[in-house]
């Protein structure tokens, strides 16, 4: 069974229960691709126009305290208007997504999104009323579902607060990450292991000093995405279609982004210029270069554990957890496959960061045609991110074992580490030590032992954790 639904161009025929309409399906037909569009953002431009439609309602009754029950102006009945908040509070939960049939790679700079869940919106109400879907001449997608708004303000509105409500998942998942991270530091403060630069082995350092760095970068990327909120917190709800609030009443410009703070509690307000929160979308360059700074960080995290727990690394100093089968036909194989999506995770924010710099910048003159990309490799970002920070602390860190005794073994066959008594006996005689030990294969004691370059006794005592890791030294110590 089918309806005939009309628009300026011509007729199509849509499925007689279908919540989409026309303007979805000939979306769908001009943008065939199946790139899910994020229900995150689904679901903010339902809250979105519940709070237009609850601002209409006090709008409608503040006007007619003043102008009396005949306004100037075509009206929505209770009946209707009560179906369409009901209707918008079911999308703002997740209902009627899979009759949301636009995909998430389009052109139009989001009319798509915006008139597929007014025709869900609308058509959800006509059911509700006891009418059947396509009734339009009952309620409206257009006069009625989305009354006193347009794609360019309502469509990045939404965007603003998925974006918010992802951008506190990841505040929270970094937070809990960075606590295990901190717990490795503290608890592995003193345990020995080669430092390297260049993947050659350096000079002396410790486990917990590796994981002190893991914990300060964690730490700046949970304090860069807590000011992302008031990079975005501004809106241009209320503004129409490039800003200026043509055809929208004051009331409702100056009232609907406090409605939708009170429904949301997201911290939203009304841009100052809205002209301009319409045109330019460089906060979202902005807030995505603090996601591209966190995967580069939990990259360089990731690969380094990756590489410590490695079988090129020889005696692994760091053991990380079996979490799966590695191989179809090697048996016994089984690969770092946390780092790996850890990272492959990272390289797709990277590309994402660079699509959503090239389009900002594409935008022209009064709007950006592109924001529905932007907005999906955005959430897409986040939603990496958030899973990232959430496997890494399941499936990485809590099984992740230090190996004390490798680490200290390493340090103390590693020339390196003749480095620590260069103030004593200086650079050559140390070079000579280092010598040795390489070409023979043996540890800093026996090689001592051979040279008597310092007493044995003494190098012992240098070669203690706390000497070995504490900052420079004093004349009192090399006397």
């Amino acid at each position: 069974m089918y309806r005939t639904e009309k628009d300026t161009i011509g007729e199509k025929q849509i499925p007689a229960d279908a919540l989409y309409g026309i303007h979805a399906l000939r979306a769908k037909e001009n943008f065939p691709g199946n790139t899910p569009f994020p229900v995150e953002w689904y679901k903010a431009v339902g809250i979105t126009k519940l709070a237009c439609y609850k601002t209409y309602r006090r709008f409608h009754d503040a006007a007619a305290l003043k102008s009396g029950p005949e306004l100037p102006f075509k009206t929505i009945n209770e009946n209707i208007l009560n179906a369409l908040i009901i209707a918008a509070e079911e999308v703002a939960g997740g209902k009627y997504y899979d009759q949301f049939i636009v995909p998430a790679v389009q052109g139009g700079a989001g009319t798509s999104i915006n008139m597929n869940i007014n025709e869900i919106i609308t058509n959800a109400a006509l059911i509700g009323t006891d009418n059947k879907c396509g009734e339009y001449t009952i309620i409206d997608p257009t006069e009625d579902a989305n009354v006193f708004q347009s794609t360019n303000d309502v469509i990045p509105t939404a965007l603003t607060i998925a974006v918010m409500r992802a951008l506190e998942s990841l505040e929270k998942e970094i937070n809990n990450l960075r606590q295990k991270v901190e717990e490795f530091e503290r608890n592995n403060r003193e345990k020995l292991r080669p430092g390297y630069t260049q993947m050659q082995e350096a000079v002396p350092s410790s486990f917990g000093l590796l994981f002190s760095t893991y914990n300060e970068a964690l730490s700046r990327d949970w304090w860069r995405v807590s000011k992302c909120f008031e990079r975005i917190k501004n809106v241009n709800l209320g503004g129409g279609a490039i800003g200026t609030g043509i055809a929208i009443p004051r009331f409702f410009i100056m009232e609907v982004v406090p409605e939708l703070r009170t429904l949301t509690g997201l911290q939203l307000t009304h841009s100052e210029n809205l002209t301009d929160a319409t045109s330019n979308l460089d906060k979202w360059v902005e807030i995505h270069a603090t996601l591209k700074a966190h995967a580069v960080n939990l990259e360089k995290m990731s690969s380094d554990l990756r590489l410590l727990a490695s079988d090129i690394s020889g005696s692994k100093t760091i053991s990380i957890p079996a979490k799966q089968v590695g191989s179809s036909i090697m048996p016994g194989k089984v690969n770092p496959v946390i780092p790996e999506f850890v990272i492959s995770a990272a390289h797709k924010v990277y590309s994402n960061d660079i699509l959503i710099s090239s389009l900002c910048g594409q935008g022209t003159l009064e709007l950006n045609a592109y924001l529905p990309v932007i907005g999906c490799s955005i959430i897409e970002s986040l939603n990496l991110l958030i899973s990232c920070n959430i496997t890494l602390l399941k499936n990485l860190f809590s099984g992740l074992v230090i190996n004390e005794s490798a680490g200290y073994q390493a340090l103390i066959q590693s020339p390196s580490v003749t480095t620590v008594l260069t103030p004593h006996i200086g650079y050559h005689k140390a070079a000579v030590l280092a010598k040795l030990m390489k070409e023979n294969k043996i540890d800093i004691f026996e090689a001592n032992a051979l040279l008597k370059v310092v007493d044995n006794t003494k190098l012992k005592v240098i070669l203690q954790p706390g000497n070995l890791l504490k900052l420079g030294f004093t004349l009192d110590e090399i006397s």
